[in-house]
């Protein structure tokens, strides 16, 4: 048991990662025409919790449980990789991203997420209101603006041959891209950096 968990505590290489996420498309289609995406979920917590007549709302959620039960697998599985697979080893960030970081005043690399800006103190601070809410409102209003999350779009919509699926994956790209060399910098200076 200790060997099995030693190795899969270690990251997959891509030629096993990729195939695993690949076969999702078919195995869901196959076991019953299924989409793999995950922003609908919200929408099906929102259908199940909300008793306001709303338009938005009013479907059968209950015919899309199988896709909270794929979310909640997804957050206990991250819950299970946090606590019993985390790899103590120190988190290696690239030279050349710690140069960029350093560049728009990120100086802490020990974490997955830099703690300048990733703590619950700044919850309710300038950084907060600009990296949580307005950061957390900009995906939202995007995944709902595509018709769908760069999951289901890049993995189930491209694999599908779905014209506005690969419409959108290139518009999250460029987004990407966008954000990361234009705007980004902007927000750091706006936010204290």
């Amino acid at each position: 048991m200790e060997n099995f968990i030693e190795w899969i505590s270690q990251p997959w290489p891509w030629y096993v990662a990729g195939p695993l996420l690949g076969l999702t498309v078919p195995i869901l289609l196959l076991i019953g025409n299924r989409s793999f995406g995950v922003s609908s979920s919200l929408r099906h917590v929102c259908a199940a919790c909300v008793p306001a007549k709303i338009p938005f709302f009013s479907y059968d959620w209950k015919a899309e449980a199988w896709n909270l039960l794929f979310v909640a697998g997804i957050v206990l599985g991250g819950v299970v990789a946090a606590s019993v697979l985390s790899n103590p080893a120190e988190v290696i960030v690239a030279e050349s991203t710690q140069q960029d970081l350093r560049a728009l005043g990120i100086a802490q690399f020990e974490n997955l997420l830099p703690s300048e800006i990733f703590t619950w103190e700044n919850l309710f601070t300038m950084k907060g209101l600009i990296f949580f809410v307005f950061g957390g409102f900009m995906v939202g209003f995007g995944t709902r603006y595509a018709g769908g999350c760069t999951s289901g779009h890049a993995i189930m919509g491209i694999s599908n041959l779905q014209w506005p699926s690969v419409v959108a994956t290139v518009f999250f790209m460029l987004g990407g891209f966008a954000m990361t060399h234009l705007f980004l910098p902007f927000l750091m200076r706006l936010a204290g950096f």
